[in-house]
C-alpha cells in the first residue's frame, strides 16, 4: 500500500514538506493505543534468532532507525511501532539551530538516493530531552550528539560535553558524529589527534556516572584506508564501544543523472543505493583490520533484505534504515526481518 498509494502522494511534496507531512501522519494515527496496535499487527515481526544483545543492551531485532530522520525526538514511540529494534534521535545540539538554507533536501528517484544538506537543524539537545522524559515504550533510544555551526572546532568538545550530560539519563546509547558533511569544518574532527582527544573526554565523564553507557562513532564512507586504520587504532586507545559505519558521502558515483543536473542541486550529502557498496566495503575492512574487536552498526543503502544481509555477512552486528525506509515503507522492516530469521 505504501509504494502503490502514499509513496507517490508524498513525492508530489517538496522533500522537506513531505517529511513534515509524515511526522503530522504519525502524530495522528501512531499516537494513540489502537493505531499502534494496528502498526505491530502489520509491521511487527518477532522471533528469538532475532534478539541481539550488544552493548550491554538487547534488541528485539536488529533493525534501527537512522539519525536524521526524528531529529527532534518528536516521534520514537510511534516509529518503535513500525517494527524497528531501536531508534536514534538527533543529531541534537547544545543550541537549537534552523540549519542551512533552503531548499536543503533533494530526491534522486531514478537512483532511490537522496542529496541533503540539512546542517543539523534541531531545536537544541534540552527540548529533546522533555520529550525523551515521557517515554512510554521500551523501545532502545540512541543519542546522535553533534556541535553547533557557530562553535569553533577548539571548543567542540563543550558542546559534545553538554549534549551528552544533557541526554545522560534519557537515551540508552550515544553516538559521536563528527562525519555529517553540512556542518562547516566539522569533518576536520575525525582526524586521529582531536576525535582521540574528544572521545577520551566524553569516555572520562562516562566512567564517572554510576553506570556508564555504551558511546558509538560515526564515520563517514570517504575515508581512506589508511583513515579508516587511524579509526581502528582510536577505538583501541579510547575504548569507545562500537563505530557506525557510515554516513552520507560527498562522493557523486555512480548516479544516473548528468552532471549538470547535480551540480544545480549542489553540495550536500548523498544516501540510499548509491552508497550501498561504499558502507559495506568499509564495514568489511573495519571487521577484518580489527580482528572483529568491536560492534559495527551498519547503515547505508539498506533497500532489501538482501542489502541488509550483505551488510551483516560483511560484519555488520546492527542495521539502520533511513533512505530505504523513505523509498521502501515500513514493510521493509519486516521483510528483513523474516530473510535474517531464515539464514
Amino acid at each position: 500500500m505504501y509504494k502503490l498509494f502514499i509513496k507517490p502522494l508524498l513525492f508530489k511534496f517538496n522533500p522537506e514538506k513531505a517529511h513534515h507531512l509524515v511526522f503530522a501522519l504519525i502524530g495522528i494515527f501512531l499516537s494513540n493505543p489502537i493505531g499502534r496496535a494496528i502498526s505491530r499487527l502489520i509491521f511487527n515481526y518477532s522471533h528469538s534468532k532475532l534478539e541481539k544483545k550488544l552493548f550491554g543492551l538487547t534488541f528485539k531485532n536488529p533493525i534501527g532507525l537512522a539519525a536524521g530522520l526524528d531529529k527532534d525526538a518528536k516521534a520514537f514511540d510511534e516509529l518503535g511501532a513500525l517494527g524497528f529494534g531501536f531508534i536514534e534521535i538527533g543529531t541534537l545540539t547544545p543550541k537549537a539551530q534552523s540549519g542551512n538554507d533552503k531548499p536543503r533536501l533533494f530526491r534522486l528517484p531514478n537512483d532511490h538516493a537522496l542529496i541533503n544538506r540539512m546542517g543539523f537543524n534541531n531545536e537544541g539537545v534540552d527540548a529533546a530531552v522533555l520529550k525523551l522524559k515521557k517515554k512510554k515504550t521500551n523501545i532502545i533510544i540512541g543519542g546522535n550528539i553533534g556541535k553547533n555551526k557557530i562553535t569553533p572546532n577548539e571548543l567542540a568538545t563543550q558542546d559534545y560535553e553538554y549534549c551528552f550530560n544533557a541526554l545522560f539519563d534519557v537515551v540508552d546509547y550515544f553516538v559521536v558524529n563528527v562525519s555529517s558533511p553540512n556542518t562547516p569544518n566539522l569533518r576536520e574532527l575525525q582526524d586521529k589527534q582531536p576525535l582521540t582527544d574528544l572521545l577520551n573526554h566524553l569516555q572520562n565523564i562516562n566512567n564517572k556516572k554510576q553506570k556508564r553507557k555504551p558511546i558509538l562513532l560515526k564515520i563517514a564512507p570517504d575515508l581512506t584506508n589508511s583513515q579508516l586504520d587511524d579509526i581502528i587504532d582510536i577505538v583501541r586507545l579510547t575504548r569507545i564501544d562500537g563505530i557506525v559505519a557510515t554516513n552520507t558521502t560527498i562522493a557523486r558515483e555512480p548516479l544516473s543523472y548528468s552532471k549538470a543536473e547535480i551540480e544545480a542541486i549542489g553540495m550536500g550529502g548523498l544516501s540510499g543505493k548509491p552508497l550501498t557498496k561504499r558502507s559495506t566495503e568499509v564495514i568489511k575492512y573495519l571487521k577484518t583490520h580489527s580482528n572483529n574487536s568491536f560492534p559495527i552498526i551498519g547503515v547505508g543503502g539498506i533497500h532489501s533484505p538482501k542489502d541488509a544481509i550483505e551488510k551483516i555477512q560483511a560484519g555488520a552486528d546492527l542495521i539502520q534504515l533511513y533512505t530505504g525506509f523513505i523509498y521502501e515503507g515500513p514493510s521493509l522492516i519486516k521483510q528483513i526481518n523474516k530473510a535474517l530469521v531464515k539464514l
